[in-house]
């Protein structure tokens, strides 16, 4: 994506394409009251503190000074990805297409009163918790002016020099865990530190970050991506270096602040990844659905914003087994070796399918309400999964989950990303499948039995549609096959929304609560697995109609609304 506003086919990180946007004085991204200090960061507006009203006899056991009242606690969300066409082939220069799923991380931020002093990183979901003393770290190094970047810089490398500043304070992190999760845990402490210490000042006010994930670790959908994109966002947002989002917001502003938030996130990935391909924190900013291509492996990827992709209901099935990227793509590059005419073939046929399906996206005359639409875009699953097969990279867990869902006709199914485990997906078709007596599956996609159903009219107006009591039968009879043999099972939405703000953390609707739910760090961390957690922020079952997908209070930069709808 590049800063001017034009994301089209042009490389996402292109130094050439940079333009200085406004500074953050000129940009009113929110509503809450707040002052700016000399260096960037938000402080709040003075007004008498909770001590003030604390009876005489109780202030003079506090031994700490009058502190400013803490500002309200606000939360970042961005997306998941799956790679729903060109595994694989885009290894080897062909594009593939890659899109948002509605499984989300999320990340609380929550103020102190100045005289903690405290930074704290809290996320349960891999038992990490750390605080570090704000007067601690190295603010020298990170503002010497041969180091010091600003919020529009685009970096496309770490600074050896500043790793080596932050080791001291990585290395205290998680001192007593297993090699294994302390290897995790000082990734993401040193991604979080490093964008904290770039972005952020000595006179930042004191902050816990809490992150949650619904997303699941290490398989394949783009977990750190999406937690960098959150970090990325809300320290940007804590110096006022964001616009909006707004519903008025101008499509070329909406996509000038994706590409900041994007860029600061590419670098939170490498911190994790050394050299990431970009298209998993680019999905995860901008949301809707990317075609990439590298066709030079010492040249960046041209990403492509695909923005009318439709958003459609997705059954993600974790097959929970563990699989090894490098691995399969080797396994790819010993099959060309050994039979190079046919696996070609097979490469550039993958490579068909995706340019089949983006042709198809961006055609003048594209229905994405359009059932024969959903159809194409579903065949062109079955066959991509077939070629992956071809190329020896399923598993049978894989075909396992293939087979009970094929069984049942209820959608198109393929792997997604490098494979040998990891993760199944398939795009629902609108309507169920109609059993006949002998319980075979007959397709009903045609426009006479779209006219014969009970609920013709919302099915006919999208292919979004909740479904019948039919479908949902069969999806709650799915679950249960497939959670007793091992998979986890997860409906949800694909080509939605990319990163989101509430900002206060307070949702208005679907609650009882008068003036609307705060959501603070005792009931964020109560929240119980992926149900509790989207229950609490407001994200429903892909079931559930789409007026009902977000509750009141979350915003998100929309760049594709004034240009398509």
């Amino acid at each position: 994506m590049a800063a001017n506003g034009s994301l089209r086919g042009r490389p996402y990180h292109r130094p050439d394409t940079l333009q200085v946007s406004p500074s953050p004085a000129s940009l009113t991204p929110l509503s809450t009251p707040l002052s700016m200090s000399s260096q960037g960061t938000q402080t709040p507006d003075r007004s008498p503190s909770p001590l003030d009203t604390m009876p005489a006899q109780w202030q003079p056991q506090l031994k700490r000074k009058q502190s400013s009242p803490m500002m309200p606690p606000f939360m970042v969300s961005a997306p998941g990805k799956v790679i729903v066409y060109g595994e694989h082939a885009v290894v080897h220069g062909k594009a593939a297409i890659a899109a948002a799923i509605s499984l989300r991380s999320y990340l609380l931020v929550s103020f102190l009163s100045k005289s903690h002093r405290t930074v704290t990183l809290r996320f349960p979901d891999i038992q990490l918790e750390h605080t570090w003393d704000l007067d601690d770290l190295p603010w020298d190094a990170f503002s010497a002016k041969s180091k010091k970047k600003y919020y529009y810089d685009l970096v496309t490398s770490l600074d050896p020099d500043l790793l080596t500043a932050l080791q001291p304070h990585i290395a205290t992190v998680s001192p007593k865990v297993p090699e294994a999760s302390r290897k995790i845990h000082h990734a993401s402490a040193t991604s979080f530190l490093y964008l904290f210490l770039s972005l952020a000042s000595r006179k930042t006010p004191p902050c816990v970050y809490t992150l949650r994930s619904t997303i699941p670790i290490g398989a394949g959908l783009g977990s750190s991506a999406s937690i960098a994109v959150c970090l990325s966002t809300a320290l940007l947002l804590q110096i006022r270096a964001l616009a909006g989002p707004h519903p008025d917001q101008p499509p070329r502003e909406c996509e000038t602040q994706i590409e900041r938030i994007n860029r600061w996130a590419y670098v939170g990935e490498m911190c994790i990844h050394g050299n990431p391909s970009g298209v998993d924190n680019t999905v995860a900013s901008g949301g809707k659905a990317v075609l990439f291509q590298r066709t030079q492996l010492d040249k960046s990827p041209t990403v492509t914003p695909i923005w009318n992709f439709p958003e459609l209901p997705l059954l993600l099935v974790n097959t929970r087994q563990s699989r090894s990227t490098k691995v399969e793509v080797a396994k790819v590059a010993t099959l060309r070796r050994k039979h190079p005419v046919i696996a070609e073939n097979i490469l550039d046929a993958i490579g068909q399918i995706t340019e089949s399906a983006h042709t198809l996206l961006t055609s003048p005359g594209f229905d994405p309400t359009s059932p024969a639409s959903l159809e194409h875009l579903g065949e062109l699953v079955t066959m991509n999964h077939g070629l992956l097969v071809a190329l020896g990279v399923s598993h049978p867990k894989l075909e396992r989950i293939r087979e009970l869902i094929d069984h049942t006709g209820i959608g198109w199914t393929k792997l997604t990303g490098a494979g040998g485990g990891g993760c199944a997906i398939t795009i629902l078709k609108p309507q169920a499948p109609v059993q006949n007596g002998n319980g075979v599956n007959h397709d009903t996609s045609s426009s006479s039995e779209y006219e014969s159903s009970e609920e013709t009219d919302s099915c006919s107006a999208s292919i979004i549609s909740s479904g019948t009591k039919l479908k949902h039968k069969i999806l709650d009879s799915l679950e249960v096959k497939l959670e007793n043999e091992g998979f986890e099972k997860f409906e949800t939405t694909l080509a939605g929304d990319g990163v989101g703000v509430l900002w206060p953390a307070v949702l208005h609707n679907g609650n009882e609560e008068e003036g609307g739910e705060e959501i603070d760090q005792e009931k964020f961390l109560r929240a119980e697995g992926t149900a509790g957690i989207e229950r609490l922020v407001g994200v429903q079952s892909s079931r559930k109609s789409r007026q009902r997908d977000v509750r009141e209070g979350w915003r998100f930069w929309r760049p594709w609304e004034t240009d398509v709808l």
